[in-house]
């Protein structure tokens, strides 16, 4: 580890030591990797290591290697360290994320020390879910969004999500279906132009959550806010329910799966923000649950026609969309 790194880690946490380092796994595209760092004679027994090194051109996996693509993860890496600097220490135990310990930025290198949610009990992670699993996600972003509701979005991006429109002009080129890629300026200002906006996580999918294994306190905690910005709490949900179950489930599950997320976001916002119209909120809300839906599966049409997750549910929702649109 470069010594520059090494006495950052040492300053932040007060150690004498770091007795190993283990990569968790490398950045997308190669733009560094996530360490967890054990430590000596320190508060903290261990840390996480964000190494973020940006390279001059990117290998993307799916060949958009463009400067656009190297642009939008510069800015993202940007967001991120903003995001722990500045907003996580908001984020009380219904939203659990990694605290910050310390942030140096430089041109091409930023370096983040966070807590590790390991050491904080959030130790699994999981690729199948139960039901209260889900549930356990839905209250997290519930809560996250009621902490943030109508809250700016200063030096984070304007509209949160790694998918939204104004960032995607290739994939938008890309799209095959015309009915959506002529609808999707519409789509995507729908969302934009809601009355309640908040906070969106922005990568809310089931591999950014953290599941604690003790079940006498179980909850999740979240990673990963590179695309952290103000939109619609759809957004985050939709996405979500969309990272974890497939085409039946989705359809089955859609109403009481909204039914349990609103009932948890009143219950925060009737907690964290008198004066706000609970009914009022879920009304709009609920009805751009398939808007934000659409708005998903426009960029994943465009970006990566053969994904898994293009299916007759989601075409069956963004049909609709569409005809609403264009009635």
């Amino acid at each position: 580890m470069h010594t520059a790194i090494a006495n950052t880690v040492l300053s932040a946490t007060g150690a004498r030591a770091i007795r190993s380092a283990t990569v968790i796994q490398s950045l997308w595209s190669g733009y560094g990797e996530i360490v967890r760092l054990e430590l000596e004679g320190s508060s903290y027994p261990s840390v996480i290591l964000k190494h973020i090194k940006l390279p001059d051109a990117g290998s993307h996996p799916r060949g958009w290697n463009t400067g656009r693509s190297h642009d939008r993860k510069i800015r993202s890496y940007q967001v991120e360290a903003h995001w722990y600097q500045d907003y996580a220490h908001q984020c009380d135990a219904g939203c659990p994320v990694p605290g910050c310990l310390a942030v140096n930025a430089a041109e091409n290198e930023t370096v983040l020390v966070l807590t590790d949610l390991d050491a904080d009990g959030f130790d699994l992670r999981k690729e199948n879910v139960t039901i209260e699993d889900i549930h356990a996600c839905l209250d997290w972003l519930a809560s996250f969004h009621a902490t943030f509701l109508n809250s700016p979005a200063d030096g984070l991006w304007e509209c949160g999500s790694y998918w939204h429109l104004d960032t995607r002009p290739d994939e938008l080129a890309a799209l095959e279906d015309a009915d959506l890629r002529e609808a999707a300026s519409l789509i995507d200002q729908q969302l934009r132009r809601c009355r309640y906006q908040t906070l969106v996580h922005g990568d809310a999918k089931l591999a950014n959550f953290c599941f604690t294994s003790d079940s006498r306190k179980p909850g999740v905690a979240a990673v990963d806010f590179q695309y952290v910005g103000q939109g619609c709490g759809m957004k985050d949900v939709a996405y979500f329910v969309g990272s974890c179950l497939g085409e039946d489930e989705c359809e089955a599950l859609e109403k009481p799966l909204l039914d349990y997320y609103f009932s948890r976001l009143g219950q925060q916002v009737a907690d964290k923000h008198t004066g706000v119209d609970t009914g009022e909120l879920e009304g709009e809300w609920r009805g751009l649950f398939d808007v934000a839906w659409a708005d998903f599966h426009r960029f994943l049409k465009g970006w990566s026609p053969g994904h898994w997750k293009i299916n007759s549910y989601s075409e069956q929702l963004t049909r609709r969309v569409i005809e609403r649109l264009q009635s």
